[in-house]
């Protein structure tokens, strides 16, 4: 990775830490209602999103108004030793165990794995983002080698500071098509 992006997400990351809680949960909050009222949530049946941790906007809610709407969940699976990864669908949040990098992910002895075409909308994570949809996230390629070939849409939740004018862009970066900011969404 170059140094450019190193920067950017060392500076985001300070950034992001210095919010305080109840800030982020309204910010939060107020990313969830944007997207809720979204196109691309009223289209979609089977939402694939990540487990938030640490400063990343809460993504709990997300899965939680999904099955209440009856919607299908799959969250993501690591596998560092192949830097695979697949989605399984849960029913309920308690279906997930601690996985690599502190992730929670599925408990793959109660979910089955899911096939990416049957994904509808993919909340993809990241840190900063450009204009036109590129992203940094924290550094091990899983989404940009799950988005090489994925076809549906895909959209990042985020604060609007979060979107900076450029960084270097790489050969293997795959964009995002949609943002969700406090503020509004945005076609990439």
């Amino acid at each position: 990775m170059g140094e450019e992006k190193k920067r950017a997400r060392e500076e985001m990351l300070r950034s992001l830490s210095e919010w305080e809680p109840s800030e982020r949960q309204d910010i939060s909050n107020q990313i969830q209602q944007q997207l809720f009222q979204s196109d691309l949530w009223r289209d979609a049946q089977t939402i694939g999103v990540y487990l938030s941790i640490g400063n990343e906007w809460d993504t709990r809610e997300i899965v939680k108004r999904a099955l209440e709407e009856g919607r299908d969940v799959v969250i993501p699976k690591t596998f560092p030793d192949t830097k695979e990864m697949v989605f399984y669908q849960i029913t309920d949040l308690s279906q997930t165990v601690k996985g690599p990098f502190n992730l929670e992910e599925p408990d793959t002895t109660h979910t089955e794995p899911v096939d990416k075409d049957r994904i509808d909308l993919l909340i993809v994570p990241g840190l900063v983002f450009t204009k036109n949809g590129y992203r940094i996230g924290f550094g091990g390629g899983y989404y940009d080698r799950f988005l090489a070939d994925f076809i549906r849409p895909t959209v990042s939740i985020l604060h609007s500071s979060q979107i900076i004018d450029t960084f270097g862009v790489e050969h293997f970066d795959i964009p995002v098509n949609y943002y969700i900011t406090e503020k509004e969404m945005i076609d990439c």
